[in-house]
C-alpha cells in the first residue's frame, strides 16, 4: 500500500514525504509564504508525471527513437470551495527521430485509459483532454 507523511514547518509551509523518501516542499502562493508548490497544483504534475512514465515506456517498447518528452499540463478549477479541477487539458511534446504519431497516440490513450492511476482518480471529477506535438530532431 502506498503512503506518504505530511509535516507542517511553520506558517504555511508543509513538507511531503512518499514511501521512498522522496519529499516536496508546499505552502501557499502569497508573498510570505511562496516557498513551494501549491497542493492543488501538485497534482497536475502528479497527474503529469504519472503519464509520462507510462507514455516513455510504451515507446520505447515500440521502437521508437525519443530524445525527450515535455507535458504542458493546465487545470480549469471551480470558482468556489473547495475549488475542484472541472477540466484538465493535458498537452504532450515528444521529440525524436521518425516518432510515428500512431505511436504517440496508442502511448497516450494506453496511459490515459489502461495504466496512470492519477487519471484514473481524477477522471471522476475532471475532464481530461489531451493533444500532443511531435518535434523532429
Amino acid at each position: 500500500m502506498s503512503h506518504a507523511k505530511v509535516t507542517w514547518m511553520g506558517g504555511m509551509q508543509f513538507v511531503g514525504v512518499d514511501s521512498s523518501k522522496h519529499a516536496v516542499v508546499m505552502s501557499t502562493q502569497d508573498e510570505a509564504n511562496g516557498t513551494g508548490m501549491k497542493p492543488s497544483e501538485l497534482l497536475l504534475v502528479g497527474l503529469a508525471g504519472c503519464t509520462a512514465v507510462d507514455v516513455v515506456g510504451i515507446l520505447k517498447k515500440k521502437r521508437q527513437d525519443l530524445h525527450g518528452l515535455e507535458i504542458n499540463i493546465k487545470g480549469e478549477q471551480e470558482k468556489d470551495p473547495p475549488w475542484p479541477y472541472q477540466r484538465i487539458k493535458v498537452e504532450y511534446v515528444v521529440s525524436g527521430r521518425g516518432i510515428k504519431e500512431k505511436a504517440v497516440a496508442d502511448a497516450i490513450r494506453i496511459s490515459e485509459e489502461k495504466y496512470c492511476s492519477v487519471a484514473a482518480t481524477v477522471r471522476g471529477v475532471a475532464e481530461i483532454t489531451s493533444s500532443f506535438r511531435i518535434l523532429e530532431v
